[in-house]
């Protein structure tokens, strides 16, 4: 009886949080559709939905990650390493399939990496990662001598060209796998076992939960989306570039701290990340077609993540008045 009281007192929260920023959306909509009309186009809403295509992929492991307390920073040196790998192997003869199968080995073999650093060495994940980070960024120079490297398959260029109902492609893929991830989350075991990790390791490991493998598989999770969102940018870019998406994982982290995943663990869903999400990447576009300059793009993005860990901050203190609160109930 206590559990399901507790867990209703937590369930009000995060409703109250994803009632709280879906209105911060709105208002940020009509706020930019007052200063710029073009905002809320046709053309421009496709536009942040392709955007929210590759970041939103990374958001979704960050968002697994970060509910059982851990962060992955080496997402864009993943997602570019995995880019230029795509068009080394394309452009060397490969098969499409073979291909994108040895990108996604290759990443989950990174993420492996990752989770060894965290889970046996005890390295903190913000160290382990910023490290991984370093070497594949440099990885993705190397092989390919600091240059993009072209891709001219014609059926691997579908992938970003493709349209739908006018909805690119890398758009649907999106939306079919954070239903996917979000079902998981919330609806399996082992949606309930993350945030058991996240939010209390003892108690998980009371309960039979192997912390350790959980967070080895979220680790390789992170890495595969975020080859994904690699491989789906460098069809639409029709190259490889070792440059590409410098600065991914600050989006995704940002857009989950907007979305009520709380940087503690133990808390957050998938569909807050979304709206947190859309946030992000409506608030970037935003400031690009009111012609900003790119720092002081950095800049606003910047003061944003302060604003959400601000935000983060206040949800941690009112869980924590809850918590008191319903002990002071229960004694």
């Amino acid at each position: 009886m206590e559990k399901s009281k507790k867990g209703s007192v937590l369930s009000n929260i995060q409703k109250s949080s994803n009632l709280g920023i879906f209105i911060a959306l709105i208002l940020m909509v009509v706020i930019f559709t007052a200063l710029k009309g073009s905002y809320l186009s046709r053309a421009n809403i496709l536009n942040i939905l392709v955007s929210c295509s590759v970041v939103g992929l990374v958001t979704i492991g960050e968002t697994y990650l970060m509910i059982a307390g851990q962060i992955d920073m080496s997402c864009g040196s993943i997602s570019a390493f995995s880019g230029v790998m795509i068009a080394v192997l394309l452009k060397g003869g490969w098969p499409l399939v073979p291909a994108i199968l040895a990108v996604l080995a290759t990443a989950a073999l990174i993420g492996l990496i990752n989770a060894v650093l965290v889970t046996k060495l005890n390295i903190s994940f913000f160290i382990a990662t910023l490290a991984t980070q370093s070497i594949f960024r440099g990885l993705a120079f190397i092989i390919c001598g600091g240059k993009s490297i072209a891709v001219t398959h014609a059926a691997f260029l579908k992938i970003g060209s493709t349209r739908i109902l006018g909805i690119s492609l890398p758009v649907y893929i999106f939306l079919v796998l954070i239903i996917i991830f979000g079902v998981i989350l919330a609806r399996t075991r082992f949606g309930r076992s993350i945030y058991m990790v996240g939010g209390n390791s003892n108690a998980a490991r009371l309960a039979g939960i192997q912390a350790k493998q959980v967070v080895t598989l979220l680790f390789v999770f992170s890495s595969l989306l975020a080859s994904m969102g690699g491989m789906i940018l460098a069809s639409r870019m029709n190259s490889g570039q070792p440059s590409a998406s410098e600065g991914l994982e600050f989006d995704a982290v940002t857009g989950c701290v907007l979305g009520g995943v709380a940087m503690s663990g133990g808390i957050g869903n998938m569909s807050g990340a979304l709206i947190g999400l859309m946030i992000m990447q409506g608030f970037a576009n935003g400031l690009s077609v009111l012609n900003v300059q790119s720092f002081w793009q950095k800049v606003a993005k910047g003061l944003l993540l302060i604003v959400a860990l601000t935000f983060d901050y206040i949800r941690n203190q009112q869980r924590q008045k809850e918590a008191l609160k319903l002990l002071a109930e229960r004694s």
